[in-house]
């Protein structure tokens, strides 16, 4: 995927509210491209500002996180997660129906 698609993905998750997530499809329906929630995971793999962008706030469909080092892997998303108040279903499932973010 070009830049354009990056920055898309970035202005969108830079949007995810403290004590919500996204999913990587959701994210990928936002900046129009439905098909492309691989290219999101990447985009996020590749975060310029991991501090700015809140990458740990995007999971994947069924509400597990991430196990990408962009941010640290699992025990520090669920960590930034929990911070923000995020519960979760399981060690590693978040609980979309309380936390999904509507956009």
């Amino acid at each position: 995927m070009n830049k354009g698609f990056f920055e898309r993905v970035y202005e969108i998750v830079r949007q995810i509210p403290c004590g919500k997530v996204a999913t990587y499809g959701q994210i990928a329906r936002l900046v129009g491209s439905p098909r492309s929630a691989r290219q999101v995971g990447w985009a996020l793999h590749v975060n310029p500002e991991p501090y700015v962008i809140p990458c740990h706030r995007v999971v994947n469909r069924e509400g597990k996180l991430s196990g990408a080092f962009a941010f640290g892997g699992l025990d520090a998303q669920r960590y930034l997660l929990m911070n923000e108040g995020v519960e979760f279903e399981s060690g590693d499932t978040v609980n979309l129906q309380k936390f999904l973010w509507e956009a």
